[in-house]
């Protein structure tokens, strides 16, 4: 008998046929022209929107959906938010996922895209993971025009004082590429700018896309865009994006970009699509406008943070539910077999390679071993108050007695629940089970939501209070220039803004190497970068770079067109 091959991502979202957007947007209470419509299956909906529904109604529960600390292949965190509020509608809950946009970077690297996978699913699908709507390419506008009117000031006189070492933006572009990591600008005489060196940050990084993400209204992005320090004087002044006469217009390239995208699952439910920073460099989370949107025209939301509760999750409770007032009533841990196998110290897991034998094999000690990583992950959420059910994502080669192993370990550090879920094969009624224990879990009123520290606490103080108590770390090791950039974000008056740490997301630790649940250890901070507009500052720990390269065989060799002019290649 021949195995039946499991079609891809791709023939999947193909399979189906959307429903009408306008009729997913009717659902959900919006009005005819409170919809923008991209095409007959995607759409904006405007801000006056969800002002009005936010008089009209009550918010619905609140989930965030986080992992333990991911492979290179991912863990399925997306696919099981998507096939999480599919579960919840399988059920009778009227639920809504909310998610980022994908960077092109990633798409066209190692990971592919992010739309979910299998059965659980956001489509368009190519779409979703391409151009979607435009935002990414009008934030990369937005900011490489104050990137040109910094230059632009430095050749015409100069006037403001700009220290041209002083100059703190970069230029961005949304693809991975290595070698526009430290560049030198304005070569070729006179007419051709000042030269001086800088970097290119990947576009999801940039600020504006963090600011984007965080602001409540078009007037709050007006009023971040203007306090956003683009570079310092010779006297050691802040000069912001006001100073230079610039955020206005990053505000009108903007425009329809702070509308948030109306999508949908494979299974005809709402799925909101906003914003996309990257939760290794930015704060990984999908804008509170969606959020805002989907609470109020849904009885419980499911939003995703990046990577592990060490990186997304933790920005999501100390920056955006800080910056929303929004306090959340679950959370949900994402864990594999292979991955817990992996932090035990089982086989390796190379992106684009196969993967190996040892983690097909069952390995029940692996796999407790490993679990010790899953349990600090639990213990980082319940930090903040906040009740966590864990989503065993299911792979065919799991056994009984490995996923037996995942739901003690899982309870007895303080889950709620671990429910093994089927989604990406079965779809909703795969993650069923899943969606009964985290509906649960917001009608317990466990949830106690609280900050990991004050506004009140140094800089210092906080970055340190995030290593011990979220990395596990012994403590921090600021170099002469990170702590020289703290003491002068104190003197400006930054001394109150939120941590937002940017490490690797394949170690709790700063270091990429140390697997499962490292212990004693410091974290080196060799810089501290400052985003006034987004409200947060950002320590670089470790090697930790703002601009990915390409793997020696990047993904998008595998994108292509066919001869009827489909994409294929896109996973």
């Amino acid at each position: 008998m021949t195995a039946t091959v499991f079609p891809s991502d791709l023939e999947i979202a193909r399979s189906v046929r959307p429903r009408p957007i306008l009729e997913v947007a009717r659902d959900l209470g919006l009005r005819d022209d409170e919809i923008e419509l991209y095409g007959p299956a995607k759409a904006k909906v405007t801000l006056a929107a969800i002002e009005r529904l936010e008089a009209e109604r009550p918010r619905g529960k609140y989930v965030v959906v986080t992992a333990i600390t991911p492979t290179p292949l991912g863990e399925g965190k997306s696919t099981t938010t998507v096939g999480l509020a599919q579960g919840l509608n399988h059920i009778g809950k009227k639920a809504a996922v909310d998610i980022r946009q994908p960077s092109l970077g990633p798409v066209f690297g190692i990971k592919g895209g992010a739309a979910g996978g299998g059965y659980s699913q956001v489509i368009p699908m190519e779409d979703f993971n391409l151009h979607l709507t435009g935002d990414v390419h009008a934030i990369g506008a937005a900011h490489n025009l104050a990137g040109a009117f910094i230059d632009n000031h430095l050749h015409h006189r100069n006037v403001l004082g700009i220290d041209p070492h002083g100059v703190l933006w970069p230029r961005v572009v949304d693809i991975s590429d290595r070698a526009l990591r430290h560049v030198v600008l304005g070569l070729g005489g006179r007419e051709d700018g000042v030269p001086r060196e800088t970097e290119f940050m990947i576009t999801v990084a940039s600020e504006v896309m963090a600011v984007l993400a965080l602001a409540r209204d078009l007037a709050d992005l007006r009023a971040r865009l203007g306090r956003m320090v683009l570079a310092t004087t010779t006297q050691g002044n802040a000069v912001t994006a006001d100073d230079l006469g610039v955020a206005g217009a990053m505000t009108v390239l903007l425009i329809d970009a702070i509308k948030p995208n109306l999508l949908q699952t494979l299974e005809g439910g709402p799925a909101f699509v906003h914003c996309g920073p990257f939760a290794n460099i930015a704060h990984g989370n999908n804008s509170i406008i969606a959020d805002r949107l989907a609470l109020v025209t849904n009885e419980i939301v499911c939003t995703e943070a990046g990577f592990g509760a060490d990186m997304g999750a933790e920005k999501f409770f100390d920056i955006k539910c800080r910056a929303s007032g929004l306090a959340p009533d679950a959370a949900v841990v994402v864990a594999t077999v292979r991955a817990l196998k992996m932090h035990g110290g089982v086989g390796r897991i190379v992106a684009g390679k196969p993967l190996d034998p040892a983690l097909l094999e069952e390995n029940v000690e692996a796999v407790r071993r490993g679990a010790a990583n899953l349990a600090k992950h639990i213990e980082i959420v319940r930090l903040f108050g906040i009740p966590a059910v864990v989503a065993i994502n299911a792979f065919p080669t799991d056994t009984p007695a490995e996923i037996e192993a995942i739901r003690e370990v899982a309870l007895a550090a303080g889950a709620r629940d671990a429910v093994l879920a089927t989604h990406f094969v079965d779809g909703g009624a795969g993650a069923a089970a899943l969606a009964q224990a985290v509906w649960d879990a917001t009608q317990s009123g466990e949830a106690d939501f609280r900050l990991l520290y004050p506004d009140e606490m140094s800089l210092e103080e906080k970055i340190e209070t995030i290593a011990v108590s979220v990395y596990g770390a012994d403590g921090i090791d600021i170099l002469t220039p990170a702590r020289k950039s703290l003491a002068l974000y104190e003197e400006l008056g930054y001394g109150r803004l939120p941590i937002c740490m940017a490490k690797t997301q394949y170690s709790l630790s700063h270091d990429a190497s140390l697997k499962g649940r490292p212990t004693n250890f410091t974290v080196p901070i060799r810089e501290v970068r400052l985003s006034a507009g987004a409200g947060f500052v950002t320590p670089l720990c470790g090697e930790m770079r703002t601009m990915p390269g390409l793997p020696s065989r990047p993904g998008g060799t595998n994108i292509d067109i066919d001869a009827d002019g489909n994409i294929v290649g896109l996973f």
